[in-house]
């Protein structure tokens, strides 16, 4: 059946362009025969007027008027002048519009059809008249000797005449507005096939419901989505990305590397390499990136660059880290135990209760001094939990782990998560570092609040950073290992969401965050 609302857009438009031509080119057409037929009726008024005048200036006329019988003389001037210039009349008059000449001899002697008062010397008479040969374009000019109307000569055309001469021209005429539309016809077809492969032969209909369903999809998806060209130019952004990215404004058409982004990823993003879950930092975000190229019929249009949330699970790692390194130390102190209390068992069956009762109160009075140490220095519980873990760690790799004396840290200073991200992974690498040193083999914490900031010093035997600068970047390690380079750019992170600072000299950070006021 006949459904043009069913027809692809290419088919559509191609119907509604030749509809729109035919309908311009039938009014060019009717135009252009109007304003032939003015342009006619102009030339036959300049056309009679001319002839009209040259006969009024001949001198025979003239002479002829005087003759007894005016007309014996001047009928044959007349028609051999009307036959050279192909009009239909020429009439030789009396002042009072008597004729002296005519086509048609009975009509010699009578009076002329039309209007002759007022043609004068400097304004004739030119009208559209029907007389006794038909309806025709004519004019008047008077026959004037000194000054006065001797006589007055009227010329005329038919209008047949006239409409016979654009007629002979219409086929012409129609001709040319064929070619012209049947190139315009040629040129809307190959639109048309142009648009059919730009649209891939989709109806309007298609074309919207696409459009909605991909605006729709596109604000709703929960993971961020960049487009970008060959050229490395973002295309598109959907909420997600301008949402994690801190997107401003309009970044679409600029470089990727000009829409504010952290260098590492803006980097990254421009090189157009695929990435399979690699881990960027942008500002206060964990961000797991992704990119692909973007193929269409085996040309490369650019990639697609997909970015998911990891800032939460990422803080939620940190915390089982320690969690489980926690854990890994009371592991670790259990089977100490055991070996102690063999030893402690071992004794009284020797028959040494003496000595295995001093061996358990020196243990049992070191292990509590340590804890007493640091539950007194540390109040903030979810600290002091991961120092008790970090002791043991780094006792069973051969560091000591020393808590400083006069070390305070308050209970909720500052948020617990930031503060385990901090010192967790400052502690990490600085037992990293003297283990890779020569004994002696320490770490040191100092903590305390001071001018309304928590204070923590953190130093170790090791040889110290020598490039500062890059290493809080994402992927700076001195450990050639994968994975590595992460710790401090995350403390970097933590700090700076707190509003802090941190100062590294040698193998010492020192890290300011700033205390709530109550």
């Amino acid at each position: 059946m006949f459904h043009p609302r069913r027809w692809s857009l290419a088919r559509q438009l191609l119907a509604v362009q030749t509809v729109i031509i035919s309908v311009l080119m039938a009014g060019g057409i009717a135009g252009a025969y109007l304003q032939a037929r003015r342009n006619s009726l102009a030339v036959a008024q300049e056309t009679v007027l001319a002839v009209a005048r040259t006969v009024a200036d001949d001198p025979a006329v003239l002479a002829g008027l005087s003759r007894p019988d005016p007309t014996a003389v001047l009928q044959p001037i007349a028609e051999r002048i009307r036959v050279d210039t192909g009009t239909r009349f020429v009439v030789v008059m009396s002042p009072a519009g008597i004729r002296y000449t005519h086509p048609d001899p009975a009509q010699i002697g009578g009076r002329f059809i039309g209007h002759i008062e007022g043609a004068t010397a400097t304004a004739p008479v030119t009208e559209t008249f029907t007389g006794t040969l038909g309806r025709s374009v004519r004019a008047v000019v008077p026959i004037l000797d000194g000054g006065q109307v001797r006589g007055r000569v009227g010329v005329g055309i038919l209008l047949d005449t006239v409409s016979r001469g654009l007629r002979q021209q219409f086929p012409l005429l129609a001709g040319a507005a064929a070619v012209a539309l049947l190139l315009a016809g040629a040129g809307s077809w190959l639109v048309g096939q142009w648009m059919r492969r730009q649209t891939h032969d989709l109806g309007p209909a298609e074309l919207a419901r696409m459009y909605e369903f991909y605006d729709a999809v596109l604000h709703a998806v929960r993971e961020g989505l960049l487009l970008l060209d060959r050229q490395g130019r973002l295309q598109l952004a959907n909420d997600e990305a301008r949402r994690l990215l801190g997107l401003d404004g309009d970044p679409v058409g600029r470089p990727i590397g000009a829409v504010g982004l952290p260098e590492p990823l803006a980097l990254a993003l421009a090189a157009g390499q695929p990435r399979t879950d690699e881990i960027h930092l942008t500002g206060d975000r964990v961000l797991v990136v992704n990119q692909a190229p973007a193929r269409w019929d085996d040309v490369e249009l650019g990639t697609v660059v997909t970015l998911r949330d990891h800032t939460e699970l990422q803080a939620l790692t940190g915390e089982l880290d320690s969690v489980r390194g926690f854990a890994e130390a009371l592991r670790a102190q259990a089977h100490e135990s055991a070996n102690r209390l063999h030893t402690v068992v071992s004794l009284i069956e020797l028959g040494r209760a003496p000595q295995a009762l001093e061996f358990a109160s020196a243990e049992i009075a070191a292990a509590q001094q340590l804890t007493d140490q640091v539950v007194g220095a540390v109040r903030e519980p979810v600290l002091a939990a991961l120092l008790l873990g970090k002791v043991t760690q780094a006792s069973e790799r051969g560091v000591e782990l020393l808590v400083a004396e006069d070390a305070d840290v308050p209970e909720g200073a500052v948020a617990p998560r930031d503060l385990v991200t901090v010192v967790g992974n400052l502690l990490d690498n600085a037992i990293d570092a003297a283990v890779a040193a020569p004994p002696p083999r320490w770490v040191r914490i100092d903590a305390a609040v001071l001018d309304g900031e928590l204070v923590l010093r953190i130093s170790d035997s090791g040889p110290g950073l020598e490039d500062v600068a890059q290493a809080f970047r994402r992927g700076w390690s001195t450990k050639q290992s994968a994975g590595r380079g992460l710790g401090l750019a995350l403390v970097g992170q933590a700090v700076g969401r707190n509003g802090g600072t941190v100062e590294v000299a040698g193998s010492a950070f020192t890290v300011r965050l700033p205390v709530p006021t109550q």
